[in-house]
């Protein structure tokens, strides 16, 4: 049945179905990166943030540690790391990298590279509050339950589209949070949720 996978071989799963090109960036425009951060356990978790509610773009919205590519940044894994350091606190040498996300198209114009890695041992947790409110560990296995998740449609300002969301205890993961989280429970926990069309990116 979906999302009844052994959860230990979750990992193992994830870096062999992702790819892992670390590319430098190309083009210009609004580019950004985020780190998806998964726990080397029987049963991994996902670290994920709620915005802070005077930020500009997506205020209030759970999301991954993250944020736009800066000049000095080589690649999208350079800007993943900067910013997860910068937001929650933990050095680049905590994790290792497990693959690579397709890029995806935000809401408000942002091309965006989910990297995925893995963490053995947690750091203690620095919070930036000019950038999360509060930051939280989600069991992966929760994003292959079929109840919570379901696909709105929603505008964007210039078209409707097929948004996957997921509810959770505390909030709604939506967008391309909630994408990624499902693209993750397809491949690791063979979790077999649809996802609909995504506009492709443009770099």
């Amino acid at each position: 049945m979906p999302g009844r996978v052994d959860a230990a071989q979750c990992l193992v799963r994830l870096q062999e179905g992702l790819g892992m090109q670390r590319a430098p960036w190309t083009g210009s425009g609004r580019q950004a990166a985020v780190l998806v951060v998964l726990t080397q356990e029987a049963s991994p978790r996902v670290v994920l943030g709620r915005r802070a509610l005077h930020l500009k773009l997506h205020p209030g919205e759970i999301a991954f540690p993250g944020g736009k590519r800066e000049p000095a940044d080589a690649t999208p894994w350079d800007t993943a790391l900067r910013e997860a350091e910068e937001e929650i606190g933990w050095p680049q040498t905590a994790v290792q990298p497990l693959g690579e996300l397709a890029s995806l198209v935000t809401r408000s114009g942002f091309v965006v590279h989910p990297c995925i890695v893995r963490v053995e041992t947690p750091p203690p947790l620095r919070v930036d509050p000019a950038e999360f409110d509060t930051v939280f560990m989600a069991p992966l296995s929760v994003f292959a339950e079929h109840a919570r998740y379901r696909i709105e449609r929603m505008h964007d300002g210039v078209q409707e589209q097929s948004v996957p969301h997921y509810q959770l205890d505390n909030g709604t993961v939506w967008g391309i949070t909630a994408r990624v989280l499902a693209q993750l429970a397809n491949i690791g926990l063979q979790a077999g949720l649809e996802l609909p069309l995504h506009k492709e990116s443009k770099t």
